[in-house]
């Protein structure tokens, strides 16, 4: 039975569903709270969920997030990297993203 306002079923749309791991509450943290953590936005922690900067999981409770210990490394490498690191990878997360 097709609902009305969908022009072809969802499984023909090319969706895929990730599939992560479920962390404890101490080993999870939102995708909000990283963005507030590493001091960039939302949209900047999808991207680097995307280029597989930071680990998707779930809490127990089945929400979304990342792990603390990607953040953790991701936040070590933005304090030590240099500018010209930065940089390169910034442009390259972002022609990944594209």
């Amino acid at each position: 039975m097709r609902r009305s306002g969908r022009s072809w079923p969802r499984q023909n749309r090319g969706y895929v569903l990730l599939k992560v791991d479920t962390a404890e509450d101490d080993a999870w943290m939102s995708q909000r709270e990283a963005a507030r953590h590493l001091g960039v936005t939302l949209i900047r922690v999808g991207m680097l969920i995307a280029n597989r900067r930071l680990i998707p999981t779930e809490s127990l409770a089945g929400q979304a997030g990342v792990t603390t210990a990607s953040v953790q490394a991701e936040e070590t490498w933005r304090a030590t990297a240099t500018k010209r690191a930065k940089l390169a990878r910034l442009l390259k997360d972002t022609i990944n993203w594209v």
